[in-house]
């Protein structure tokens, strides 16, 4: 691959984003052309809309952009599977068609500037270049500390993320191909790309307002990312059950000790000793029956999942995709 240059692809996934889209592709458009002209990529480079099963006019937008510049193409899941599996479909199918890729989202909050930037460090030698947030001063304070919050956590479980990095990436079509032999169907990108290795490198950028329309990820689809992120990267929690089973059954132990004692020294009621501890101990012991099960269930969980992550059903051009 000649490093002066490189094929781009553009994935900005979308999601019922009629109002937006009208806005930032021509701003994409304009990104990737300033780039073709200063030689940072080839001409041959696109902007790869990926359609997450939208109701509105949103794939008529994204056929319109395909006939009015070469430069656009787009291909259409057949129902709407959420925004990590939208940007891995997305990379998936560029991952043949070019040197690397950058994924963006749609709505013009990521400073579409930065792409140079990832650019230029792709060029020396970084395969992987984060997007990440130089600070969160538009956010509202409960969004701040609850965005630093889920970072920190997510650390503390075991999870290797970039902290203030969403999806906003560029990765070489190197790194694609080993991660297409990540098979997870619980996605949580900024958490599994990290696992495939490589030179990688950040770059800051602040974010902005929304461009158009309104945000299509809600609290509950936030919470859902989070528990996903947790949940598909480490089993952490499962083997905190089994700690906090262990000293259940010591407590329990401790208590049933205490409670013969009491009895010995003629301090309980009858069969009060009898019941507390049989109710101790199999609380006990069922807490560390449910942490080792758990166990075994998380890294069943893990390795066994095999559910197509996407169907493409449409494509703008299928001689371009």
């Amino acid at each position: 691959m000649d490093h002066q240059k490189g094929i781009l692809y553009i994935v900005v996934p979308c999601y019922n984003e009629e109002k937006v889209l009208p806005v930032t592709a021509p701003l994409f458009l304009e990104e990737l052309q300033t780039l073709i002209t200063k030689q940072k990529i080839s001409a041959g480079s696109r902007i790869l809309f990926v359609d997450d099963g939208s109701t509105d006019h949103t794939w008529d937008l994204i056929c319109g952009f395909a006939e009015d510049s070469a430069c656009y193409c787009g291909i259409r899941q057949s129902r709407n599977r959420g925004h990590q599996n939208a940007v891995l479909a997305g990379l998936m199918e560029a991952k043949d068609l070019a040197d690397f890729t950058i994924s963006i989202d749609c709505d013009g909050q990521d400073d579409i500037d930065a792409m140079e930037e990832m650019t230029d460090a792709f060029h020396q030698g970084n395969e992987i270049v984060y997007g990440v947030r130089s600070n969160r001063d538009s956010d509202s304070f409960f969004k701040k500390a609850t965005a630093e919050g889920f970072y920190r956590f997510l650390r503390l479980m075991g999870a290797e993320v970039v902290y203030n990095h969403a999806d906003y990436r560029l990765i070489s079509t190197r790194v694609l191909k080993e991660f297409a032999d990540f098979k997870e169907v619980n996605l949580f990108l900024r958490g599994l790309i990290p696992l495939v290795g490589f030179h990688s490198t950040t770059v800051f950028y602040k974010r902005k307002e929304r461009a158009a329309g309104e945000s299509h990820y809600p609290m509950h689809k936030m919470l859902a990312l989070a528990f996903d992120g947790i949940t598909s990267l480490s089993i952490r929690p499962i083997r905190m059950i089994t700690g906090i089973g262990i000293l259940i059954a010591f407590f329990s132990f401790c208590v049933g000790v205490w409670s013969f004692v009491q009895y010995f020294q003629g301090g309980t009621v009858a069969g009060w000793t009898s019941m507390t501890s049989i109710i101790c101990f199999i609380g006990g012991v069922q807490m560390i029956c449910l942490g080792i099960l758990g166990e075994y269930i998380g890294k069943i969980y893990l390795e066994t999942k095999a559910r197509p992550r996407y169907i493409i059903s449409e494509r703008t051009d299928e001689k371009t995709i």
